[in-house]
């Protein structure tokens, strides 16, 4: 044995390698009551020796898991051999402590079960990132030896960890004193400090440091903590004797770092890959040379429910590869990249790892012919060329369910991973589940909401004879998620055409949701054929409405849903467009020589405010071919740049005649700046065509009987010069009806009109202003069965209101026939 110096000693002085001296020590019997008590225990919960003694381990350690009895605790004792991990107990004066607690199985020389419970205060210091309750297990797995001895020093009880130490066996040194058991200068002095605390009662705790003789030969350095144990009346029993391997003290430490840095550096990640990469850097090569994370497929991805725990069966979920990190340049251990499949084989301990959920440890990999390595081929070469010599594959989950694997490997590293290297890899890994499931359920949220959007956002944009129409639609960065965006073509009667664009405040499902609401509404109300100011009148009701049965209670303050919106309606025979906003930014107009310019277009309230304000609205004329576009604030704001300076860049961009839609869409929106936006981009063009006169006759009828008759005569012509003769009956019977309907309910001059586009579109108007209802007739009433006979004739038919009156018009589809086709002729 190798002695020291009495130099060697250290008392008092507290060593940074461990907390052993911070430590406060109780003895227990089988039964688990109090037979010996100390100082420190005294100063962490508040009870002296006296109020302690003789009672259950339960009145200090209620919340020691599941034991609440005495009985309990006993029984969980035995059944685990102890017990160690964080928890929290109750000071005498209320207060709650965070702790790490170390139940120690202790063996007597005639075959006495005691067991030390040893408590250590983990609440944070200052500036402490790391969790109590990690800091409290990563201190309750390090190894420590432990014994008590009598008033005359002899051993009376001890655990098995100090032959571990120096490969003597408890049976020689119970009844024996120390330096019977390890003569020498080292012996004497362990001694003297042991009759020093038993003199001093409960007075000092001292510290020893010195190099022993371990079992294999090699010196290393221990760390040993005294305390008294004390009875009922505080006298002196024995001496407590903890002592710690200062080396793996070092490595707790470094481990309690490596989690403090990942306090610091996961967490903050919404996106899957990001988190397994921080994941994998931050252990290589503070823990592994080489490290992968692997995750199931619908984390990835958001789609289709988790893999529990267990229920993997036969049938191996998918995985691919999310992180990887290496000490060597091109990860040359790995056969897959980053978001490449990974084949999981069955022979290797990953399959065992993903059905119990439990970690596996390798600390010597054995790469001998015949074992699990010699049964993944891609993988077999890669372990021997790169010198992989120990693993450890550690599960990722989080509330039963399995979210990937991640493995540890060690190549250049001699030193074989072990237990307190499972611990720290285990901690990491659950840190990282934690921030991999916020970033999954944000995936799946992003990619529900996303998914929404798009299939409520129109799949295919009709614009018939009135408009060429194009779009695009970019969701917000990863760290907004989609909004609540939206566009529409809506066909209206007579050619005509509307022009949506809005966009609801916020992000997510909520506000895809309400996005989809409020398109259904703008549908509704299109086909009501209200003039856009109207129609931004009736949707801020909407709106408004929305938010009142969003709000939880009826007392609460209305949280404003909120929206703009832009409405247009574009005539292609008279190439009028009317425009009304509802605080949307107005819309880029371009000509056919590309000059751009903006509308001074009143702006108007954001819908849902609840101002009452009524909309105005603007009739523009619109050479053919001119190009608008209609958008929302994320494709011209940004964070570094204004409304104003982003409405120049689109006009640039877009002052491009001649080029085509999707061209331009394209162009428009790779001109945003490089920096991620935080709002949704969308863009509606459309290029505006005219209806030619040929495709459109109209006759001005005097407002008496005479005009029914004459109107039909000139509907049919007009339908025998269009090659339209087989809808010739149907056509004057709804003529008839709608004339004759004029000349009863209104007064002065008829118009009547045919249209002819994609449809045969026929138009009365009147200075009637209530528009015509359907009923139904009974067998006994003369009138009432026009508008029904109208219904029956027509593919659709409705009305909408004009200055000085309304126009009521019916459709019916055109007959596959020869005839001109060009918009133009």
């Amino acid at each position: 044995m190798t002695t020291t110096s009495l130099d060697a000693v250290t008392l008092g002085k507290q060593l940074n390698a461990s907390d052993i001296s911070d430590t406060a020590i109780a003895l227990l019997d089988e039964k688990g009551t109090v037979v010996a008590w100390t100082h420190t225990a005294e100063r962490l919960f508040g009870y002296s020796a006296g109020d302690i003694f003789g009672r259950s381990a339960t009145l200090v350690l209620p919340s020691l898991r599941e034991a609440t009895t005495t009985s309990a605790f006993v029984e969980q004792c035995h059944a685990e051999n102890g017990w160690s991990g964080a928890t929290a107990v109750r000071h005498r004066d209320g207060r709650v402590l965070d702790v790490s607690v170390r139940i120690t199985t202790l063996r007597g020389q005639d075959g006495t079960t005691r067991w030390l419970a040893s408590v250590t205060d983990t609440a944070p210091q200052s500036g402490d990132a790391i969790d109590s309750s990690v800091r409290g297990s990563l201190l309750a797995r390090a190894p420590i030896a432990v014994g008590i001895w009598d008033l005359q020093l002899r051993s009376a009880y001890a655990n098995d960890v100090p032959e571990s130490y120096d490969g003597l066996p408890r049976d020689r040194r119970l009844g024996r004193r120390f330096t019977e058991v390890v003569p020498g200068a080292d012996a004497e002095t362990i001694e003297a400090v042991m009759r020093q605390v038993l003199q001093n009662g409960a007075t000092q705790v001292y510290d020893y440091r010195t190099w022993l003789p371990t079992s294999q030969g090699a010196e290393k350095p221990f760390a040993a903590s005294f305390q008294c144990l004390q009875g009922a009346d505080g006298e002196s029993l024995g001496v407590c004797v903890i002592s710690v391997d200062v080396l793996k003290c070092r490595r707790s430490r470094k481990c309690l770092a490596v989690l403090s840095e990942a306090g610091a550096r996961l967490g903050s990640a919404l996106d899957v890959m990001q988190a397994s990469q921080e994941l994998a850097d931050l252990a290589v090569p503070l823990l592994a040379d080489y490290v992968s994370v692997d995750l199931e497929q619908s984390v990835l991805f958001g789609e289709g429910p988790p893999v529990r725990i267990g229920s993997t069966g036969n049938r191996l979920p998918a995985f691919r590869r999310a992180g990887l990190a290496s000490i060597h340049q091109g990860v040359p251990e790995s056969p897959w990249m980053r978001g490449e499949p990974v084949n999981v084989p069955p022979a290797s301990p990953l399959p065992a790892v993903m059905l119990a959920g439990k970690s596996h440890l390798e600390p010597v990999l054995d790469t001998a012919s015949g074992t699990w390595v010699d049964k993944v081929p891609e993988q077999a070469h890669r372990v021997r060329e790169n010198g992989m010599h120990s693993i450890m594959v550690v599960p990722i989950r989080a509330r039963r369910a399995l979210l990937g694997v991640a493995l540890f490997v060690r190549t250049k590293d001699p030193v074989p991973f072990h237990e307190a290297d499972l611990l720290l890899a285990e901690e990491l890994v659950d840190r990282a589940a934690h921030v991999l499931d916020n970033a999954r359920q944000y995936t799946r949220k992003d990619t529900t909401a996303l998914a929404l959007q798009r299939a409520l956002l129109p799949h295919r944009l009709r614009g018939g004879t009135a408009v060429e129409v194009a779009s695009r639609y970019l969701p917000a960065d990863v760290d907004h998620g989609v909004g609540g965006d939206w566009f529409d073509v809506i066909p209206l009667s007579g050619a005509r055409v509307a022009l949506v664009v809005g966009d609801v405040v916020g992000h997510g499902l909520h506000a895809a949701a309400t996005m989809g609401r409020l398109r259904t509404a703008v549908h509704t109300l299109a086909d009501m054929e209200l003039p856009p100011d109207e129609l931004l009148g009736q949707l801020d009701d909407t709106v408004q409405r929305l938010g009142e049965e969003d709000a939880e209670t009826p007392d609460q303050a209305l949280a404003v849903v909120g929206a703009t919106c832009l409405y247009a309606v574009y005539d292609p025979a008279t190439r009028r467009c009317t425009m009304a906003s509802a605080g949307h930014p107005p819309p880029a107009i371009i000509d056919p020589q590309g000059r751009v310019s903006y509308p001074d277009l009143p702006t108007g309230t954001p819908l849902g405010v609840g101002l009452g304000d009524p909309f105005d609205s603007v009739e523009l004329e619109l050479a053919e071919g001119s190009v608008l576009a209609l958008y929302t604030d994320g494709l011209i704001e940004t964070r570094d740049h204004d409304a104003e300076e982003g409405m120049r860049r689109l006009g640039t961009a877009l002052a491009q005649p001649g080029r085509a839609l999707e061209d331009l869409c394209d162009i428009a929106t790779r001109t945003l700046p490089d920096q991620a936006t935080c709002d949704d981009v969308t863009l509606l063009l459309v290029r505006t065509r005219s209806l030619s006169p040929s495709r459109v006759a109209s006759w001005a009828l005097p407002g008496d009987r005479s005009s029914v008759r004459n109107a039909r005569d000139l509907a049919a012509r007009q339908l025998t010069e269009w090659g339209l003769e087989g809808l010739e009956d149907a056509t004057k019977l709804i003529v008839s009806e709608l004339v004759t309907n004029a000349v009863c309910h209104g007064t002065g001059q008829i118009e009547l009109r045919l249209v002819r586009h994609q449809v045969l579109t026929c138009e009365v108007s009147d200075t009637a202003v209530f528009a015509p209802r359907p009923r139904r007739a009974r067998t006994t009433d003369e009138n009432g069965r026009g508008l029904l006979l109208v219904t029956n004739l027509s593919r659709r038919w409705g009305s909408r209101a004009m200055s000085g009156g309304k126009v009521v018009w019916a459709e019916q589809d055109l007959p596959h026939i020869s005839g001109p086709r060009s918009v133009a002729a």
